[in-house]
This record gives structure tokens, C-alpha cells and sequence, in this order.
């Protein structure tokens, strides 16, 4: 087994109480945290909407307004990532995006109502992050502090001092101490789901807020359909033109070529000069072999008879064979085994786009593709060579076309290719 083929299994876990100090610890951080980014975004809201309302007058105002709630969504969003990281994720809502320039540009912003929904977040945020600052440092101060009393009760002052044992009747050091450690233990020891409740405070604000409404999360889902749909139609009409102008420019003349040999020759057979007509037969049977060959290669980028029948294990297989690079496969699909014909098409295509590439400009002496299906049916598909590297979508359109295929799926394709290590092409095809 070699180290690609090495299984990687889950690590040692953590014992139980140490997963929740971890996790106490963490949240804890980030509601320290919250308090700095309380104060902004209260400042980013009392300057913005004070100089923007008082300069409106003057059209000044738009573009500070503007500008402020472009500050709360930059707010909003950090506040989006760092709920996610603590595994409290908010509702994906639709970004601001305009092609308008100028004044129009402004007023595009301030019709954008997620953009005052984060603005009403900065505003609600400060005083949710006052609250849960304070608690979370008393609770663990407050608790620490009672767990070691015994350690600095003694540097209290005598005179005049009521303890907490007093209070409750029980006067005496012993029981002072005794009643100080206990309450300091309970706080200590309840501090994580305390902790945890202040976290989902936020949790609740954030889903209020920047979570936004259902109807902007349809609106978000829809422009991203959209845009997938017009990033398929884009990459099918793109296959379509290179198909084209492939036949026009190779097949197509090499036919014509041999049509004009076969009169010459049948001119020539007339005319009684067999040698003549018989290098012109050749010649036009050299050109026919030419044009299958090149409409093989064409058929490449169509799917294939043998994808349709026998499914994907069999057509990566097909397309490793046609390979000028040697090609170690890994397929991690039963024989026979079908999944849907979009997937299939999709994973298809990579494959052979990604062959294709690393025998054109990658200078690789050999090609690994792994083909697997990870446990939540995620098909994950992956092609590494050993060539020059430094490929990127930005280069050409065969990777971008290739993100743009994979779109219609809900796909993504990930390209690693430092210069001089080689090139990963990874896609993802739920």
C-alpha cells in the first residue's frame, strides 16, 4: 500500500471533561472578544447614522450612510464566521451585489435590506456583548476566586468585616471558608453551560439578524441557481464552439482533401496513368484514417457510448487506456455500479479535461486518478500528476470551464499546482 492509498482513521479522543473545558475555553474566548467588536460596531452605527443623516441634505449623506452599512455587513460577516467556527452556523442570506456606479451605486446600497438588518445587529449587539462580558468574567473570577479563598482569606482585613457565613447565620472562619470554597466549586462547575447559553444569546441575535428572513434566503438560493444555470449554459455552448471549430478546421478539410484526391484519381484511372491514380488513392486513404483519428479525439469531450452503458468505472478506464501519459487508477466504484447520469457526466468530464491538460502543458511522466465515495454519498474525484505544476483557472478555460460544469451539479473543483510540484485537480459532486 503505498502512502496515496494509506488509510487515515480517526485520532485518539479526548476524555469527555477535557472535550467541554476545550469547549468552554473557546467560548469563553469569544465572548471576551464580543465586547471589542460591541464597541465598533455601536461607534460604526452612532457616527454613521449621526454624519449621514445630518449631511443628507447636502447628498453627502448617501455615501456615508452607504459606506456605514457596508461597515455593518463587513461587521455582520465576522460575526457570521466566527458563530461558524463554534459550530453555531446563520442562515446564508443574499450578499449585496450591484453593477451600478456613482449615486446609483449608493442608493442600490440602501435599498439592500440585509445591509440594515446588520446594522440593527451592531446596534443590538453592544448591549448583548456588555451583558454576556459580565457574566462570563464574574462567573469564572468569581469562581476561581471562591475555590481558593483559603489561600488568600487570611490577607483579609479582621476589623469590621462581614463574611458570607455571617450573612447566612453561620458565623466562624471554618465555615466562612467552608460555605466560600462550595459556592466557588457550583460556579466553576456550572461556568461551561453557563458559558454555552451566553453563546446561544448571540446565536439567537445573529439568526434574527443576519440570518435574515426565508424570503432572502429564497432570493439568495435563486440567484445562485441562476447563476450556476448561466455558468452550464456558458461552459455547453463553450464545448460547443470548440467541437465546431475542431471539425471545421481538421476533419472537415481533410474530406474536402480527399474528395478532390478521388476525382484526380478517377481522372487519372480515365486517362490510363494507374501510378498517378494509385498515389491519390493512397494519399486520400492516409487522409481518411486522419479524419477518424481526429474525430476520436473530438469524441473525447462528448460522453461516451460506453459511459451511458457500462457507467463510470468502465469510461475513466476507457479514457485512461486513450492516455499519452501512463495512468494509475484508483476507483473506488463497484463494477456495473450507476449513479445519476449528471454526476456521472460531471466526474466524466474531469477525468478527460484533466488528462488532456497534463498531457499538453504539465510535462508529467505519470497520472493518478482516485475516484471514491465518501459515507455522506459525496463523490470526490481526484487527478495528481508529477509534471511542472503552475496551472491555475485563471490560465485557460479548460479549468474554468471545468468549475463551470461542475456548478450545475452544486460541484466544486479545487486546483493545487505550486511550480515544480506537480499538479491536484480535486472535484466534489454532491
Amino acid at each position: 500500500m503505498t502512502a496515496l492509498e494509506t488509510p487515515i482513521g480517526p485520532g485518539p479522543q479526548a476524555p469527555e471533561h477535557v472535550s467541554l473545558l476545550r469547549r468552554a475555553a473557546r467560548e469563553s474566548g469569544y465572548l471576551l472578544l464580543c465586547l471589542p467588536f460591541g464597541i465598533a460596531g455601536l461607534v460604526v452605527f452612532v457616527v454613521g447614522i449621526a454624519l449621514g443623516v445630518g449631511l443628507l441634505v447636502t447628498l453627502l449623506g448617501l455615501p456615508i450612510l452607504a459606506g456605514t452599512l457596508a461597515a455593518a455587513q463587513g461587521l455582520g460577516n465576522v460575526e457570521r464566521t466566527r458563530l461558524a467556527a463554534l459550530g453555531y452556523p446563520v442562515p446564508a442570506t443574499l450578499p449585496f451585489h450591484t453593477e451600478r456606479k456613482g449615486l446609483r451605486r449608493f442608493l442600490a446600497r440602501l435599498g439592500h435590506g440585509q445591509s440594515w438588518l446588520d446594522l440593527l445587529h451592531a446596534l443590538l449587539f453592544f448591549p448583548v456583548s456588555l451583558l454576556t462580558f459580565v457574566v462570563t468574567v464574574v462567573w469564572w473570577v468569581v469562581g476561581a476566586g471562591g475555590v481558593l479563598y483559603i489561600v488568600w482569606e487570611r490577607y483579609l482585613p479582621d476589623g469590621g468585616r462581614t463574611d458570607l457565613a455571617d450573612l447566612l447565620g453561620y458565623p466562624g472562619q471554618l465555615a466562612d471558608i467552608l460555605l466560600t470554597t462550595v459556592l466557588g466549586a457550583l460556579l466553576l462547575l456550572t461556568a461551561p453551560w453557563v458559558v454555552r447559553g451566553m453563546v446561544a444569546l448571540h446565536s439567537g441575535l445573529a439568526r434574527i439578524t443576519l440570518g435574515g428572513t426565508s424570503s432572502s434566503a429564497l432570493r439568495a438560493q435563486v440567484a445562485e441557481l441562476t447563476r450556476s444555470r448561466a455558468a452550464v449554459v456558458g461552459a455547453e455552448a463553450d464545448t460547443l464552439r470548440r467541437i465546431e471549430r475542431d471539425i471545421h478546421d481538421g476533419p472537415q478539410q481533410r474530406l474536402v482533401r480527399m474528395s478532390m484526391d478521388l476525382q484526380s484519381a478517377q481522372r487519372r484511372l480515365a486517362a490510363d496513368d494507374p501510378d498517378a491514380a494509385e498515389r491519390l488513392i493512397a494519399e486520400a486513404i492516409g487522409h481518411a484514417q486522419a479524419s477518424l483519428d481526429e474525430l476520436r479525439t473530438l469524441s473525447r469531450g462528448i460522453a461516451p457510448p460506453v459511459l451511458s452503458d457500462r457507467g463510470l468505472r468502465a469510461a475513466i478506464g476507457s479514457a485512461a487506456g486513450q492516455s499519452l501519459i501512463p495512468v494509475e487508477l484508483d476507483i473506488g466504484l463497484d463494477p456495473g455500479q450507476r449513479l445519476a447520469a449528471a454526476r456521472e457526466s460531471a466526474a466524466y468530464f474531469v477525468v478527460t479535461e484533466s488528462l488532456v491538460n497534463a498531457a499538453k502543458h504539465s510535462g508529467a511522466t505519470a497520472v493518478r486518478v482516485t475516484v471514491a465515495q465518501l459515507d455522506d454519498g459525496v463523490l470526490r474525484v481526484e487527478i495528481a500528476d508529477d509534471g511542472i505544476g503552475g496551472a491555475h483557472p485563471g490560465k485557460g478555460h479548460g479549468l474554468t470551464g471545468l468549475a463551470d460544469r461542475l456548478a450545475g451539479v452544486d460541484g466544486v473543483l479545487e486546483v493545487h499546482s505550486p511550480d515544480g510540484a506537480g499538479t491536484r485537480v480535486v472535484a466534489t459532486i454532491p
